[in-house]
Formats: C-alpha cells, structure tokens, sequence
C-alpha cells in the first residue's frame, strides 16, 4: 500500500479522535519500545482516527533526532496502516528539516509541526520556517498554532497558497476570534484540530468553528471514556458533555494544575493507575508526587 497524500492524510485525522500516545521509557529513561509497541496496539483496539508518535505528550522536546526516528518507526510498523501516524517535528528550522525527513524514512504518514524554539519571531519570519519545512517534505503538515508561534488568517492563507502539503491546523492558543477568522477564511482547506490542554473541555465550543477532532491525553488510560465522550461532542450532546466535564475532567484538570508540566506527567500517572506503566518522565518535568498520584487513581476508578 502506498503512503498517503497530504490530502488523504487531512482527510483521515479529520474523521476521528486522535491519540497522543505517551513515550515509554525504563527506568534509566532509555526508550522501552516493547512496551511502547504494546501500547500503540492496546490503542488501536479502541479506534483512534490516527496516532501522533513522539508528540508533545511523548515528550518530543526530550528526545533525539534518532530516538523520534525510533519511536515513529516503531509507531509506523506497529499499526501497519491501520491509521495515520503523525510524527513530531520542531524546534530551529534546520533541525526540523532533519525531523522532517527522519520521520518520512522512519515511514510516518505526515508532521505536526511544533514551535521553534525559544524565539518569538514576526510573523514573516514564522512564516518563512513553516514554507521552509513544508517543502523540505512531500508529508502533510499540521502547524501547531501556540505559545510562541501564533499565525493569523492572513498569513495562514498565505502558507496555503504557497505549501499545498499544508493541510491540517492545531489550535493551542485558545483565542475564539481568531479561531472564527481563521475558519471563515479558509474552510475546508484545512484540517482543524483542537489542541488546548485538556482538550475536552473545549471540544464542544470549538466544534462550532469546524475543528471536527482534537488529539486526546486522556485516551492512553482511559480509551473507552475518550470515545464515549468525543461521540457526544460531534452529536451535540450538552448534558452528556457537561455531567462529564464535571464529573471527571475538570476535577483531572484541577490536580493537572497543581505543578507547571503536569499535562504530560498526569498522563504517565493515568497509565500506572490503570496497571499499563509507561515509565517517568524525563526532567525538566516531574511526575506526580504520592498525594496527587492517590486523588488521580481515585479518579479513575470510577471510570475503568
């Protein structure tokens, strides 16, 4: 079977809900790709519409060029193109030209391009990196929209004008009028998918404004509960949705919001509460500590 085009690629990650696998790592943090495999594949029992290998919650910003390699090959083979796998990509431009094309010979499907790093540049110059990678790969590219890398309708229509493999847009910055303006410029040109940590909570809002599928954390531990509710979003179920936000997702997001990087050591401490360990985090995060560890598991429960 042949790789997907950009616009198969687009076409796919719209159609479901999209699953940020955490990246497994043993106790030295070497990468643990048995478990990694055995996850990806727990994961697809529940029908994700596609997976993101070495995302922002598999901890990208931790790992080397050769270890995405690993962790998106591994992703790649493990789900034998059951579904798009998007593989990270970020930091300088000439490094996410290397991401780049680790990720197409590692045989992802298409690229969620992250901020660049630490910079906060105009936005001409945000744009340039983005046209750069864009035509450094013949992949889809989804262009991550958040902290230090914000782009309005404007210069997003230009991208699109000049990168026909752009195709997806990741809103994590949470601004509804640009959101709106984004969406009425452009339509269907693009993918859009929620990218707001957590992003239930903002799933029914933002579904009014065409992001039909947001990338879940919450479906490592609790696949079934993710599903279950991202069907009452695209149904427009408000009580489904509400008595859910309150009864689970906003006391999570509350013990989240206890330490800086908890969005991704929760998630690691959901997978030990369920008996399917991934693994610490890798500094500069920290994992949850005993008490926040016993009132997650607490959580949970009533939800395995």
């Amino acid at each position: 079977m042949g790789r997907m085009t950009p616009q198969e690629f687009a076409k796919g990650i719209g159609e479901g809900l999209l699953s940020f696998p955490v990246t497994h790592f043993k106790d030295d943090f070497s990468f643990n790709e048995p478990a990694y495999r055995d996850h990806i594949e727990w994961l697809l029992q529940h029908k994700p519409g596609g997976l993101f290998a070495a995302g922002g919650t598999g901890e990208f910003f931790s790992l080397t060029l050769d270890e995405v390699s690993r962790v998106t090959r591994a992703a790649v083979e493990q789900t034998k193109g059951r579904v798009p796998v998007v593989a990270g990509c970020g930091y300088g431009t000439a490094v996410a030209q290397q991401f780049a094309k680790a990720g197409e010979e590692a045989g992802a499907d298409g690229f969620l391009l992250l901020p660049p790093y630490l910079v906060n540049p105009d936005s001409a110059g945000l744009a340039a990196h983005v046209e750069t990678v864009c035509k450094s790969t013949k992949l889809g590219v989804i262009f991550y929209n958040r902290d230090n890398a914000i782009l309005n309708e404007v210069w997003l229509a230009k991208l699109c004008d000049r990168c026909p493999n752009l195709v997806g847009f990741k809103d994590g910055y949470g601004d509804i009028e640009l959101m709106t303006r984004i969406y009425a410029r452009l339509g269907d040109r693009l993918t859009y998918v929620g990218g707001l940590p957590t992003a239930e909570t903002f799933a029914l809002p933002y579904l009014e404004m065409g992001v039909t599928t947001y990338s879940s954390a919450i479906f490592n531990f609790l696949p079934k509960f993710a599903q279950d509710f991202y069907s009452a979003v695209r149904r427009r179920d408000h009580e489904h949705v509400y008595r859910e936000l309150r009864e689970f997702v906003l006391p999570y997001i509350e013990i989240r919001n206890r330490k800086k990087g908890y969005a991704v050591s929760i998630v690691k401490a959901g997978m030990r509460a369920i008996g399917r360990p991934a693994g610490p985090v890798r500094s500069p995060l920290t994992d949850l500590d005993v008490a926040e560890t016993e009132s997650l598991t607490k959580l949970i429960a009533g939800r395995s």
